[in-house]
């Protein structure tokens, strides 16, 4: 799982660029693919880790999309980012306890 928080990391950081509107909605599928796989991953594990993923995947989703405003998504890629960051620590603290 570690890897596929990596590439989502990666393909936030090319959301913050700026390019063409397609560009954005293919980024965005795959990123939404990419949380609907760390929510599955976390349904029986982590049920803070689940739903943070799950709707992350539904906010980011690019079939029924919310209209927040170039600026505004770029302050939720920055913070998707974040959380990422987060829940890789997250995980090795909680398997170097165990």
């Amino acid at each position: 799982m570690k890897k596929i928080k990596m590439v989502l990391i990666f393909l936030f950081f090319f959301l913050l660029l700026n390019m063409p509107y397609g560009y954005y909605q293919l980024i965005r599928f795959f990123v939404m693919i990419g949380f609907v796989i760390l929510a599955y991953n976390n349904h029986n594990k982590n049920q803070l880790w689940f739903i943070v993923w799950a709707s992350s995947a539904i906010l980011i989703n690019p079939f029924l999309k919310i209209a927040l405003g170039r600026d505004i998504w770029l302050i939720v890629d920055v913070v998707f980012v974040i959380l990422l960051i987060i829940s890789i620590f997250y995980n090795k603290i909680n398997v170097e306890e165990n």
